[in-house]
C-alpha cells in the first residue's frame, strides 16, 4: 500500500540557515492560522530558551495542508550539540529539506546532517535561502552542495536533486534565481513531487517506531513516531520491543491517539501506514522503541545515536549558601530529574558518580549541557557542577581524543590573531578561503582545544567573527594545552562585600561582583591576569577613628563588575573548582573553601 496523499519531511540545515523561519511561513501558506490571526514569530521555538537564544534546541512535529495533500514537516536543531535530536528523526520521514544560506553556503553542520540523510538513502531537495541577502550567490552555493554530495557518496538520484530558490523570510520560492517567486508553490511542489509517499502493508501486523517522547501531567509519557506498517487503532492491545536491547516485551494499551494538524493535535481513533501519530498510555516507552503486536513483536531498526564527548560532574550543593534558594536540594531530587532527561535525550548518557549525591553526566558539547543546566534551575534545581572534561578513548593501543573540525569567518585583519590562538590550542589549519572582505578559515582542533575560546575569538575579531565547530572523529593525543591563562581572585572570609574592600582588590584583577553581594570564604570573586590563585578580602572596612569618617567612601570610585553568563561560568572552570547553580545565582567556588587547607593540598600537589 502506497499512502498517495501523505508526505513525511525534515527539515536540516545548519544553525541559522532559516529553517524555522521557513517552517512558519510553510504554517502560514498551509492554512495552519486563520485570517488576520497574530502569530508570534518562529512559533515552532515553543521553549522559553529557544526564543531567548534565537536557536532550535528540540525537534518538533507539525503538518501543514497543500492542494490536498497533507504533509508532515519536522523542524529540527542546527547546533552540533544538538545531532543526537536529528539522528533520531531522520527515521521519523520519507526525505529531506536541506536549507542552505545563500551567501554562507555549506557550513560544518550542513555536512553532519547530510552525511545522515544520505546514509539512510533518503532523497534531498534542495533550498537555497536567504535569496534577498545583497551579498547572496546563489550558483557558487549550488556548486558548494553539490560538491559535498559527491563528497558523501550520493548516488545518482540524490545527486539529481530538484533545487529551489527562497526567501523564507518573504515567503517566496521559485526554480530559478533570477526570477523570484510570489508563494511558496514552487517548494510545495518539489516536495510533492520528488519525496515519495510512505509505503506498506496495512493489513499486516503493527509496527510503529517511536522517535520522539512528550510528557503530559495529565496522561504520562507520550510516544511519537511514524506507523511502519499495519494500522493501530484507539484502545489496542500492543508490546514495547527495542532492536537494541533484549528485555521481556513489555505489554501496554494505546490509551488515546493523536494526529498533528498545523500546530494543534487532533484526536482520532485509528491510523495507518505512514501516519505520524501521538500516543498515551504506553508507560515505560523510551526513544527507539517499537509499538508491535502482540502476535509478531518484530523491532524496527533505529540507528545508533553517536556517542558523547564532553562530561561533567553534577553534584549535591554543599556550600555555606546550600538550601537558600532552590526548591529541590537533595540527591534524590537530582537523581530523578537528570535520569528522566536522559530518557527523553537520546545523546545523554547520565551514571551515579563516586558518591552517593554525586552523578556522571555526558553530552554532546558545552552547549548541550549548558542547555540542561539552565533548564534546572529554571524549574528551582539547585547543585553543583564541575569543570567540563573532554572523553578520551583507546585506539589500537593509541591515546585519542575528539577533533572538531572548526570554521571562522572572520574580517582579514584578524587572521593572524585566529591563527595564532588556533595553533596555542594544537589547531591545524586545513584550508583558507577569501570571501569579499572576509577569509573563511578552516580548522582542525581537538574538542577540548575549543573550551572557552568563544569570548575570546569574539574579542580578538572585534565582534565581527563568526565561528562554528563540529564533532569529525577520534584522532591521537595532540598534547598539553593551557586552558585558561589567568587565575582566580578567591574571597578570605564569609560576609557582605564591602565598597572599601573591593576597591583595594580591584586592582588585583577584574571582579565579578558588586558592593553588597553575600561572599563565603573559598568563593571566586574575579579573575587573576597573573595566572595565579590569590586571596583577596572583599569584606574589609575601613577602621574608623576620630580623623576618619564613613563618609568618605563616597570618594572610591569601583570598576564596574565583569558579569558572568553560565556558558562564561562554565568556561571559567579550572580543574579545582565547581559552578554553585542555583534559581537566582551563579557562584563560581574552589573545590576546598577553607584558605589555608586549600594552600596545603596545592603545595602536596606542586611536590608530586
Amino acid at each position: 500500500m502506497v499512502n498517495e496523499k501523505i508526505r513525511n519531511v525534515a527539515i536540516i540545515a545548519h544553525v541559522d540557515h532559516g529553517k524555522t523561519t521557513l517552517v512558519d511561513q510553510m504554517l502560514r501558506q498551509g492554512g495552519a492560522f486563520r485570517e488576520g490571526q497574530s502569530v508570534a514569530e518562529r512559533v515552532m521555538d515553543s521553549n522559553a530558551l529557544e526564543r531567548e537564544r534565537g536557536i532550535t534546541i528540540l525537534a518538533k512535529n507539525t503538518s501543514v495542508r497543500y492542494k490536498d495533500y497533507k504533509i508532515n514537516v519536522v523542524d529540527t536543531p542546527g547546533h552540533a550539540d544538538f545531532g543526537g535530536e536529528v539522528e533520531r528523526i531522520l527515521k521519523m520521514v520519507n526525505g529531506v529539506v536541506l536549507l542552505v544560506d545563500a551567501f554562507e553556503g555549506t557550513m560544518p553542520q550542513t555536512r553532519f546532517v547530510l552525511e545522515h540523510a544520505l546514509s539512510l538513502g533518503l532523497p534531498v531537495v534542495i533550498v537555497v535561502n536567504k535569496m534577498d541577502r545583497p551579498d547572496a550567490r546563489p550558483a557558487e552555493v549550488v556548486d558548494e552542495v553539490l560538491e559535498l554530495l559527491l563528497d558523501l557518496g550520493a548516488d545518482d538520484d540524490q545527486l539529481d536533486s530538484p533545487i529551489v530558490y527562497c526567501s523564507a523570510r518573504s515567503g517566496i520560492a521559485s526554480t530559478e534565481a533570477g526570477k523570484p517567486g510570489r508563494d511558496l508553490t514552487a517548494l510545495f511542489d518539489a516536495i510533492i513531487s520528488h519525496i515519495p509517499p510512505p509505503e506498506g502493508d496495512e493489513t499486516a501486523p503493527v509496527q510503529m517506531l517511536v522517535s520522539a517522547l512528550d510528557y503530559s501531567d495529565y496522561v504520562g509519557s507520550i510516544g511519537i513516531g511514524r506507523i511502519e506498517r499495519g494500522s493501530l487503532r484507539q484502545g489496542q492491545q500492543v508490546v514495547l520491543v527495542n532492536y537494541h536491547e533484549t528485555h521481556a516485551p513489555l505489554r501496554a494499551k494505546v490509551t488515546n491517539m493523536y494526529m498533528f494538524e498545523g500546530l494543534a493535535r487532533t484526536p482520532v481513533e485509528t491510523a495507518t501506514v505512514g501516519d505520524i501519530v501521538c500516543v498515551s498510555g504506553v508507560e515505560g516507552v523510551s526513544i527507539g522503541d517499537t509499538l508491535c503486536d502482540p502476535e509478531c513483536p518484530e523491532p524496527v531498526e533505529f540507528p545508533k545515536i553517536s556517542e558523547p564527548g564532553v562530561e561533567m560532574t553534577f553534584m549535591v550543593n554543599d556550600s555555606p549558601f546550600a538550601g537558600k534558594e532552590g526548591k529541590f536540594v537533595t540527591g534524590r531530587h537530582l537523581r530523578d530529574r537528570l535520569y528522566r532527561e536522559a530518557i527523553k535525550d537520546v545523546s545523554l548518557r547520565v551514571a551515579d558518580g563516586d558518591t552517593a549525591d554525586s552523578f556522571v553526566v555526558r553530552g554532546r558539547g558545552e552547549m548541550h549541557l549548558s542547555i540542561l543546566i539552565e533548564n534546572m534551575r529554571r524549574e528551582g534545581y539547585e547543585f553543583q557542577v564541575s569543570m567540563p572534561k573532554v572523553l578520551f578513548k583507546d585506539i589500537d593501543g593509541v591515546k585519542c581524543e575528539p577533533i572538531d573540525v572548526f570554521v571562522a569567518d572572520v574580517p582579514e585583519d584578524s587572521v593572524g590573531i585566529v591563527m595564532e590562538k588556533m595553533g596555542r590550542r594544537k589547531g591545524e589549519l586545513v584550508s583558507m578561503d577569501p570571501r569579499g572582505s572576509r577569509m573563511r578559515l578552516r580548522f582542525t582542533v581537538p574538542e577540548r582545544g575549543l573550551f572557552g575560546y568563544k569570548s575570546e575569538f569574539l574579542t580578538d575579531t572585534k565582534g565581527e567573527g563568526i565561528m562554528n565547530s563540529v564533532f569529525d572523529d577520534y584522532g591521537p593525543y595532540r598534547g598539553e594545552i593551557d586552558r585558561r591563562a589567568v587565575g582566580s581572585l578567591v574571597a578570605h572570609e564569609t560576609g557582605e562585600s564591602i565598597t572599601y574592600g573591593l576597591f583595594n582588590a580591584q586592582e588585583r584583577g577584574p571582579l565579578f561582583i558588586g558592593p553588597g553581594v553575600a561572599v563565603y570564604q573559598g568563593m571566586v570573586v574575579g579573575e587573576s591576569p597573573k595566572g595565579e590563585d590569590i586571596t583577596v578580602n572583599v569584606c574589609k572596612r575601613k577602621q574608623l577613628t576620630n580623623t576618619r569618617s564613613s563618609a568618605s567612601d563616597e570618594a572610591l570610585r569601583l570598576v564596574p563588575p565583569k558579569r558572568l553568563s553560565l556558558e562564561q561560568c562554565i568556561e571559567f572552570l579550572a580543574d579545582d573548582e565547581l559552578l554553585e547553580v542555583t534559581p537566582r545565582s551563579l557562584r563560581i567556588r574552589k573545590r576546598i573553601l577553607d584558605t589555608e587547607q586549600r594552600m596545603k593540598a596545592w603545595a602536596k600537589n606542586r611536590k608530586k
